[in-house]
């Protein structure tokens, strides 16, 4: 059940009703009705993948309550290492066995051995990558005794299988989200109405942008042989903004479903395309992704506490895994190695930390030196987003010495001209609202707060309408790949 589809704008109202008019009495009611609709949403993509919830649910949980009763370190270290390996190996089965085995038999071939290795027809189930880190990081906190384990089951379910953010997120840590559950949520209408904003916001992101720039993204990465350096470099830009309004607007909808139901997720986006440098970049992209990898994978390495080869080599794993976690292709390792050699330059620096508050705060333009520096970091991203779409890294580098051609300062020769117009309006309109919101959680959080009610309401079905008028041709969300 997809968040753009029929089926969702029927079952989020019904799921809204009975949370609040029926089982309302108290949290547990609430948790149990959370658990059944989460359950039943997930069921809608393949319900034989249920179980893989559920065991994720019953291991950390038995985990968790082991943990607490085991004094013994050794003991502990053991209860640890069988929920890492249930629920990474769950992970490689289903994401990488494919991978690995073909890398294997490859890497005899390169000597001119050959082997035969199994190949099997698996279907990745839909977000796994994500609840598998969220349960993830409930046992490590409590290894580490900064989380108590909950007895109450029903709350722990909710918390792993809450459907607004289960099959893409955010990534949601046990300490700030679990404890949620553990009181009766009270209605908020003030709550309710933002939520309902976010949603809209997250639906234009989704429908009228990321779904416009697919279909040319699409087209151009398609014929990327035939085509000249402009229509490529048009081609690159299109998919960075297709993604980051398929991810973005993804969690805009399930952060802003979730304020409905009196809980809170955090935020997972803040305004990236308008970094600086690239490491303010990633604190602003996929923020409970990177956050994540930086408690449970970087500080546990040592973080920067060693010696500089030491926090370099610290780095590069980080984005790495990250790549790898995207998907079982060299493209996404390449993508996370890429990100780390444009990292590392400001960690030696020094120069990490030093974009840490919104451009341009309380102005309504930036200087010279801060659209320059938006704009590089804006293209270098982009650069890094052909090896993320491209089907390998020969494809990718191909694609980008075409961008560098002679041919990119010549009049774009790809099909539909119109299509590239007209979607290039509707991105520069975005990219207006989004900068004028960028002190906010998402664009329009208050945009029209202070007009007139008529207005406001205007405002909401203008946006509304575009969903239907300017709307791009249907497509998956890009996250549930992953």
């Amino acid at each position: 059940m997809s968040f753009i589809s029929l089926d969702f704008a029927v079952f989020l109202p019904l799921v809204f009703i009975l949370y609040w008019f029926f089982f309302n009495k108290n949290a547990r009611h609430q948790n149990f009705l959370v658990v059944v609709a989460s359950f039943f949403f997930y069921s809608c993509w393949d319900w034989r993948f249920l179980a893989l919830i559920v065991a994720s649910i019953l291991i950390d949980y038995s985990i968790g309550v082991l943990l607490s009763k085991q004094k013994n370190h050794f003991k502990r270290k053991i209860l640890l290492g069988i929920s890492i390996s249930s629920n990474l190996g769950l992970l490689a089965f289903f994401k990488y066995f494919n991978f690995f085995v073909e890398n294997f038999v490859a890497s005899f071939s390169f000597f001119g051995m050959n082997l035969d290795g199994p190949s099997l027809n698996i279907i990745l189930p839909v977000g796994i990558s994500f609840y598998t880190f969220q349960t993830l990081s409930y046992t490590f906190d409590i290894y580490k005794e900064k989380l108590k384990p909950t007895l109450d089951i029903l709350s722990f379910a909710a918390f792993v299988s809450f459907f607004p953010q289960l099959v893409a997120g955010p990534i949601e840590r046990a300490s700030n989200f679990l404890p949620q559950f553990f009181k009766k949520r009270t209605f908020n209408y003030l709550h309710a109405v933002d939520g309902l904003r976010q949603i809209l916001w997250g639906l234009f992101k989704k429908i009228v942008i990321a779904n416009n720039c697919a279909v040319l993204a699409n087209k151009i990465f398609a014929n990327y042989n035939h085509l000249s350096g402009s229509s490529l470099l048009i081609g690159a830009v299109f998919f960075a903004f297709q993604i980051y309004g398929d991810f973005s607007g993804y969690s805009d909808i399930a952060i802003g479903s979730s304020r409905l139901f009196g809980l809170n997720l955090k935020e997972n986006f803040k305004f990236p395309y308008f970094s600086r440098d690239i490491a303010e970049f990633w604190r602003r992209w996929h923020i409970s992704l990177s956050s994540w990898f930086k408690s449970y994978l970087y500080i546990p390495l040592g973080g920067s506490r060693g010696s500089q080869l030491t926090t370099i080599r610290n780095v590069f794993l980080v984005f790495i895994v990250s790549g790898f976690w995207h998907g079982a292709n060299w493209t996404f390792l390449f993508w996370g190695f890429f990100h780390a050699v444009l990292f590392i330059p400001y960690m030696l620096l020094n120069r990490n930390r030093k974009n840490l508050d919104v451009v341009a705060k309380g102005k309504l333009f930036p200087s010279l030196k801060e659209l320059f520096s938006m704009i590089c970091t804006f293209s270098f991203v982009t650069i890094a987003w052909i090896f993320f779409r491209s089907k390998s890294i020969g494809q990718a580098m191909n694609y980008i010495s075409g961008i560098f051609s002679d041919s990119l300062f010549s009049f774009p020769d790809c099909s539909d001209l119109r299509g590239v117009f007209y979607t290039s309006c509707l991105i520069v309109l975005f990219l207006v609202i989004e900068w004028l919101g960028r002190e906010n959680q998402y664009g329009i959080e208050k945009l029209g707060l202070k007009w007139p009610r008529i207005s406001r309401y205007i405002m909401y079905m203008v946006i509304i309408i575009s969903l239907f008028m300017l709307g791009g041709k249907d497509q998956q969300f890009i996250y549930f790949q992953f």
